[in-house]
């Protein structure tokens, strides 16, 4: 076989041209007049009214408000891997390889479930725990405080210098006040020195 011998299984349909006389009538279709009848015109779809209003976080890369899952590891788990008051933590779990990095080689949130059971003490640092898990005495549960976010931070120091201002205005405007009341009585005696004087 050849190329020159090569046909194809379809024939190709060519596109019907709507809307310049011939078989068609004399509108070909279209209709009179009205939006639908104009060349090249294209009515808006209503959804992309609708997916306009939706806020949207700037860049390609944003997919909306994706939450990380958790990744999860139950207790019968623990029992296996885990000895008598070893640390429970992400970076344990993952250097024995029940755990693996997220994207960016961030560390994972992890959730420890109550699926098996445990005859050991241990401590759990830094994980996430269901309320099964939270009432066995042999666990001992701490849970790292979150950071403060820098932009708490930014605007609890914004407010703290916007009251420094306000006070600074307060007490300028009240030295003014009381400039302004000296010069007042020191105009009065002199207008009552310049009357004695004229007697």
């Amino acid at each position: 076989m050849q190329l020159h011998e090569l046909k194809p299984t379809h024939k190709i349909k060519k596109k019907k041209r709507v809307g310049r006389g011939g078989k068609r009538g004399t509108y070909s279709g279209r209709g009179i007049k009205g939006q639908k009848a104009r060349a090249g015109a294209k009515i808006r779809p209503a959804l992309r009214d609708f997916i306009k209003k939706i806020p949207k976080k700037r860049g390609y890369r944003f997919e909306g408000r994706k939450k990380e899952k958790p990744q999860i590891i139950n207790l019968k788990d623990l029992e296996k891997y885990f000895k008598e008051g070893e640390v429970v933590n992400p970076e344990a779990l993952l250097k024995k390889g029940l755990v693996s990095k997220i994207k960016g080689g961030k560390m994972p949130i992890v959730k420890i479930l109550g699926q098996g059971t445990v005859t050991k003490r241990l401590k759990i640092e830094n994980c996430l725990v269901s309320k099964s898990v939270a009432n066995i005495d042999l666990l001992e549960i701490v849970q790292k405080e979150k950071p403060v976010e820098k932009k708490v931070i930014k605007k609890e120091k914004e407010k703290e210098k916007d009251k420094k201002e306000e006070k600074k205005k307060t007490s300028q405007a009240k030295q003014k006040e009381q400039k302004s009341k000296k010069e007042t009585v020191k105009k009065i005696k002199k207008t009552k020195a310049s009357k004695k004087v004229k007697k």
